[in-house]
């Protein structure tokens, strides 16, 4: 079976250097597998394979919850939050840089999708500060690093997929375990981004009066109940996760169409087909990993590659290390959702033989991963805000390293206190598995 088990592995890998879609490599190494390491009975099962990778109910919450990322982007609620986050900070220096930060977070409780909010906030926030005398390239890493908070704080889509994959996983203590890690990553963001914007005198142009905070509360209130709305649901047992995205795509519809006007039936047409579009690519994606992780398990490639990494070391800190880095390097290449499909199945042996707690390996790797997104050469989040300001990607790499040692401050504290991501979930009385 080695033969087979390098051919699964090789051609997904293969595909992926030669510049493959994701999803075609996951499909043709998955087949190949199939074909070359079991018997001819088996390529009958690729079809329900694929198929029942993607018929799970949970699964219905992410095209609705990427549906209401994208109503919310196009009704506008982005600038009420702007002006409301300017009225509680103020002008000063490193101000409006604090307000892209709580801006990214706020819209991360409403989307789940790093790509989406950091495209949503540089659009609103760079033309101000780029007036106020912040350089482009510092904008832009400041934004595509607090964008990488979505990943955690919930409704996170590719927590979604992890929780699917982990069999008895509570969707709802896996939400509630990255609230307050989400929140430590974006104070992470802001510190550093605070001490160099006063280093270098960034946002010293800052002459606009701060905004009278009632009237911009009331504007940026539609938008601040939209993440209420969902851990609230969530919370109360009213709503299922499934259920929780239907009512919040229709309050999004709500606010954009009644509350904002902004939207008409163009916009809800625009952004029906986009989010249509968005999550068919997802699914076919979800689909073809479930044949992947089929094949590789039926095979027994992952628990061999489990016990190859396990080999190297009986010091869980080592072992958990290597893992980190593992997905780091993913993050750079890769989007949240297809790094937990095409690692959760190696990891989940190792996770087994130490006995960590699946909850909180998961915001872990979230952390792993959000840190991936804007970290060079191929990076997520930062190839969106660079395309937006117009900027060649490697002028922010001045920047993006002290951002990432303040996430890497903050990955310690969750490493070496796990409570810091269980202690919600526990107290709210949700399943710790």
């Amino acid at each position: 079976m080695i033969l087979p088990n390098l051919l699964l592995l090789g051609v997904f890998i293969g595909l992926m250097v030669i510049g493959a879609p994701i999803a075609v490599a996951l499909g043709l190494g998955g087949a190949a597998g199939v074909y070359f390491g079991l018997d001819q009975a088996a390529l009958g099962m690729i079809g329900p394979n694929t198929y029942a990778a993607i018929a799970k109910y949970p699964l219905i919450a992410i095209p609705l919850f990427i549906l209401t990322g994208a109503v919310f982007e196009r009704s506008g609620v982005a600038a009420h939050l702007v002006q409301f986050a300017q009225s509680l900070i103020g002008p000063r220096p490193g101000g409006l840089a604090l307000v892209a930060i709580l801006v990214c977070m706020i819209m991360g409780g409403m989307s789940g999708s790093g790509p989406a909010d950091a495209a949503a906030v540089a659009t609103v926030m760079l033309p101000s500060m780029i007036k106020a005398g912040y350089p482009r390239p510092f904008t832009a890493s400041v934004i595509a690093a607090s964008a990488s908070t979505a990943i955690l704080i919930p409704p996170s889509i590719a927590m979604i997929v992890y929780s699917v994959i982990i069999p008895g996983m509570d969707l709802r203590a896996l939400f509630a375990a990255g609230l307050i890690p989400g929140l430590l990553l974006g104070l992470a963001v802001a510190v550093p981004t605070l001490l160099l914007s006063r280093k270098h005198g960034f946002g010293s142009g800052e002459t606009e009066q701060r905004p009278p905070f009632w009237p911009s509360f009331r504007l940026a209130l539609p938008g601040l109940m939209a993440p209420v709305i969902i851990l609230g649901g969530l919370r109360s047992g009213l709503f299922t996760p499934t259920e929780t995205a239907v009512v919040a795509v229709f309050y999004g519809l709500f606010v954009g169409t009644v509350i904002y006007r902004t939207m008409g039936w163009r916009d809800i047409y625009n952004v029906l087909a986009e989010s249509a579009r968005i999550s068919g690519v997802l699914m076919i994606i979800l689909s073809l990993a479930g044949l992947f992780a089929w094949a590789g398990s039926t095979m027994g490639a992952f628990s061999a590659t489990a016990e190859l990494l396990l080999s190297v070391s009986d010091n869980q800190w080592v072992i958990l290390l290597l893992v980190m880095i593992v997905i780091l390097l993913a993050g750079m290449v890769l989007d949240g959702v297809s790094i937990y499909l095409i690692t959760l199945p190696l990891l989940v042996p190792i996770v087994n033989t130490f006995g960590w707690s699946y909850t909180w390996f998961g915001v872990v790797m979230a952390i792993n991963i959000a840190m991936g997104q804007f970290t060079p050469p191929v990076a997520v989040n930062l190839m969106v805000t660079a395309r937006i300001a117009g900027i060649p990607l490697e002028s922010t790499f001045r920047w993006v390293g002290w951002l990432l040692l303040g996430m890497a401050v903050a990955l310690g504290l969750i490493l070496a206190f796990p409570e810091i991501a269980l202690w919600l979930p526990r107290v709210l009385g949700y399943r710790i598995t």
